[in-house]
């Protein structure tokens, strides 16, 4: 066969392939025009299998020739196919019954989540009393998360804060206490810095949670005793819960601060009266502080016989339930608009 009949054929073939394109009434018509000349074994490429019928010098007019219908059918197609859908919409369009005069309709917008919202208050709050904000990673190794914080391999206090390990050798840190200790070993003293983040213990009920999120602070200056501890403790509740908020320190316990307190706020929904969030006591457990413990100065390579320094942690969770009255940590994880929605 020569190139001069294959094109003849494939002329003949372009203008039916063309007229089988603009006789299709709706799409599914079209689609079968379509893989009868376009498709893998469609009529343009059954031509390409008399390209070994030719001699080799003839073979890239017969290529061409096949492209040059290829393309042809294929801008046919197209036309014809943004016109049946155009005539669809506009059919489509006339059926409805469109009221221009209504108004238009208000995307939904996104809002920040309680938790992040409680944990952006609370920064700002130590932000403008000249704190820094640091950061640490959540997988950890043991000796940031206890060892340098006072935890020996067999102290009881690990028992507290059982923890999720990793394949590596690393756990999931239990605090944000690490990032104090790397803190005290990248910079020179004094240190003013908050260390916000996600933390993980295996707890789960109401009022706790696998996961959780926790704001630490370290200020680590000369002559730092608990009355500049207590001072700003009381500010920042007063900042957070209204200005008349009142603050009391109970001695605790916490390996990595000596002295070390539980700090209590006076009950926000009673006013001290009584009642059962506060559990008839008048006051409501906030977080825990303490004069950061000597032992852990010196793995931070400071002298605590020059330095001196506090550190307090305290739940966002926590902060977040009080503030908005919330009785069950877990409804801050289960995504339920209905929830979520009252804090936009």
């Amino acid at each position: 066969m020569s190139s001069d009949l294959v094109w003849s054929k494939l002329q003949e073939l372009l203008a039916e392939g063309v007229q089988s394109f603009k006789d299709a009434k709706d799409e599914d018509a079209l689609t079968h025009a379509q893989k009868r000349f376009l498709g893998r074994k469609g009529s343009v490429q059954a031509y390409m299998q008399h390209m070994k019928e030719l001699a080799p010098e003839e073979r890239p007019k017969l290529g061409a020739l096949v492209n040059e219908v290829r393309t042809k059918l294929e801008k046919t197609f197209a036309d014809v196919e943004q016109k049946i859908r155009d005539a669809k919409l506009a059919a489509d369009l006339k059926q409805r019954k469109v009221d221009l005069t209504l108004p238009g309709r208000t995307p939904t917008l996104g809002a920040e989540h309680p938790l992040q919202k409680t944990q952006r208050q609370i920064e700002d709050i130590f932000l403008q009393m000249g704190f820094e904000i640091a950061q640490g990673p959540q997988s950890e190794w043991d000796y940031f998360n206890f060892e340098a914080l006072n935890f020996p391999a067999d102290h009881p206090a690990r028992d507290m804060q059982d923890t999720l390990m990793l394949e590596n050798g690393s756990l999931l840190r239990t605090h944000t206490s690490p990032v104090q200790v790397r803190t005290m070993l990248c910079y020179e003293p004094p240190i003013r810095i908050i260390a916000p983040g996600t933390v993980y213990r295996r707890d789960d009920d109401v009022t706790h949670s696998p996961m959780f999120h926790q704001i630490e602070g370290l200020h680590i200056e000369k002559g730092l005793n608990l009355t500049h501890l207590r001072g700003i403790l009381e500010l920042f509740a007063q900042s957070l819960f209204g200005k008349n908020t009142k603050i009391r320190l109970r001695p605790s316990f916490f390996p990595f601060t000596e002295p070390s307190v539980e700090v209590d706020i006076a009950c926000i929904f009673c006013g001290q009266k009584g009642c059962r969030l506060c559990k008839q006591t008048g006051w409501i457990e906030i977080l825990g502080a303490g004069m950061v413990d000597p032992n852990v100065l010196r793995e931070g390579h400071i002298d605590p016989e020059i330095w001196s320094g506090w550190a307090f942690g305290v739940g966002i969770e926590r902060v977040a339930m009080l503030l908005h009255g919330i009785s069950d940590i877990r409804l801050f994880f289960e995504s339920d608009l209905r929830f979520l929605k009252q804090f936009a």
